[in-house]
């Protein structure tokens, strides 16, 4: 199945969220933007990191992220 991205921000505002989808039992891929601009010769700014999850955990991640922020 495709992934879905479900959430992006700062490398600061991703490790929590990743955590609590590791807790329930979601796996995240987790896409650097940063990692990938600095080995390419470029800066990166704003939201420099994306979580995906498998397309059929997409509504429930949404919902345990959207319950997290709040």
């Amino acid at each position: 199945m495709a992934l879905v991205k479900v959430y992006s921000g700062s490398e600061i505002e991703v490790a929590p969220v990743k955590a609590v989808l590791e807790e329930a039992g979601i796996n995240p891929v987790v896409k650097n933007n940063v990692q990938s601009a600095t080995l390419a010769g470029f800066g990166s700014f704003g939201q420099a990191m994306e979580l995906y999850v498998e397309g059929y955990e997409a509504d429930k991640a949404k919902t345990l992220i959207t319950n997290y922020i709040k």
